[in-house]
């Protein structure tokens, strides 16, 4: 160093180093990834692995053109979050409650149809992973495990997703399981008036009934250890069965119910289900404020803005840009759960940053169930909570309660 800087550092007085101390690292790289995946790309490459390359599509793929999916990840790619680096907080609250249940983050797994083509015994993998991690948890309609078999095999509470069916009995009979079950929740699914096309399945045949070709059973029998699984598992829809006469096997049981299903919901179904239901009640797949308005005023407790991850209308809206309109048009006494396109806690903090209370997760989980069942879905959670409090610490949010996001992301 020459001698003018020398002779300016001599006249400065040392000033003590504090010590490091290793348990004050908090964040990025310094946070212990799960030993199953290092970062969320390692799930989901697991689950290609170990997927035949139909049910991977089942999985990963949209409506038509997937104009919608697409849609959905690149509106949450466009919002910027707000870095702020004087205004760091020493500690993070990612606590909060959703659906009236106390959340260790403002996260809760979505229902997903199906879920035995993904693992053996999906649903209850799935539900004790979220128990573990406290957050909460809605079973599916369509789920391959039954509403009583989760009920047994797991020691906390869930919801409930309802698909309305044309016979009011069957939904009753439902409802009535759900309470009995004690599920502290029902999520009534709006947004299906009719199924998406949906062209990934068509190629792969999957369709009722199946029209598997040669090729598509070749890659089949190229992922032994899920054929095995499947065959000795044989899934079924397990809250539809009982009512199917024809037979318990997953295609037979499918085949019943698709001609079954009400299709759309209307005002009155849901004065119905409010005047039935005897606790909160969830309405899920609003995407438009005038029916956000409504729901709220025909009794709904909660809202989830979704648009089924892209696999209904293609060309829809995402839900990150609809999201705003609609939590000024109903105003802060509405709880608000975003749904489709969330991939990471980045995705979560940008939504608690739009209005949303919190999130519902889908694929981001499944990856993790298709991987490792129930060892998966709880790697899945803990990156998102390690991503969501890295983000929280670079843009100076303290809270993730709502009233206390401050605005962390600007527009898209």
């Amino acid at each position: 160093m020459n001698q003018r800087f020398d002779s300016h550092l001599a006249d400065i007085a040392a000033e003590p180093i504090a010590p490091i101390e290793t348990p004050a690292l908090r964040g990025g790289a310094m946070v212990r990834p799960p030993a199953m995946a290092v970062h969320p790309g390692h799930l989901k490459a697991a689950a290609k692995r170990r997927l035949p390359s139909a049910v991977f599509d089942f999985l990963e793929g949209g409506s038509n053109d997937e104009v919608t999916l697409k849609r959905n990840l690149a509106d949450f790619e466009a919002l910027r979050l707000n870095q702020r680096v004087f205004d760091h907080v020493a500690s993070r609250n990612l606590r909060t409650t959703l659906f009236g249940q106390r959340a260790s983050m403002p996260v809760a797994l979505a229902p997903i149809g199906m879920g035995g083509v993904f693992h053996p015994r999906a649903e209850i993998h799935a539900a004790r992973a979220a128990a573990s991690f406290g957050v909460p948890y809605c079973l599916s309609t369509l789920s391959s495990c039954s509403i009583e078999e989760v009920a047994a095999e797991v020691g906390a509470p869930f919801m409930f997703q309802l698909y309305m069916f044309k016979d009011r009995a069957i939904n009753a009979a439902l409802l009535q399981r759900a309470d009995q079950a004690h599920c502290p929740a029902l999520v009534l699914n709006v947004d299906t008036a009719v199924q998406g096309r949906r062209n990934r399945d068509l190629d792969n045949g999957l369709t009722i009934p199946l029209r598997l070709r040669p090729q598509h059973i070749v890659r089949i029998l190229q992922k032994p250890r899920w054929l095995l699984n499947w065959l000795l598992k044989k899934p079924t829809l397990g809250n539809l069965a009982p009512y199917s006469p024809d037979g318990s096997d997953l295609a037979t049981v499918s085949a019943w119910a698709e001609p079954r299903f009400k299709g759309a919901v209307t005002a009155a179904d849901l004065e119905w289900i409010r005047h039935t239901w005897p606790r909160k009640l969830v309405v899920k797949g609003i995407l438009d404020a005038e029916d956000a308005k409504l729901a709220a005023k025909l009794g709904a407790d909660a809202i989830v803005i979704s648009n089924h991850g892209g696999r209904q209308l293609d060309g829809a809206s995402s839900t990150a840009s609809m999201l705003p309109g609609i939590r000024e048009a109903v105003g802060d006494d509405v709880e608000l759960i975003l749904d489709s396109g969330v991939r990471s806690g980045f995705d979560v903090l940008k939504a608690l940053g739009l209005g949303a209370h919190g999130c519902l997760i889908g694929r981001a989980f499944v990856y993790g169930l298709a991987a490792g069942g129930q060892r998966g879905v709880a790697a899945a959670l803990e990156l998102i909570a390690q991503e969501l409090d890295e983000a929280m610490t670079l843009t100076g949010t303290a809270d993730a309660t709502p009233c206390r996001v401050v605005s962390c992301c600007v527009e898209l």
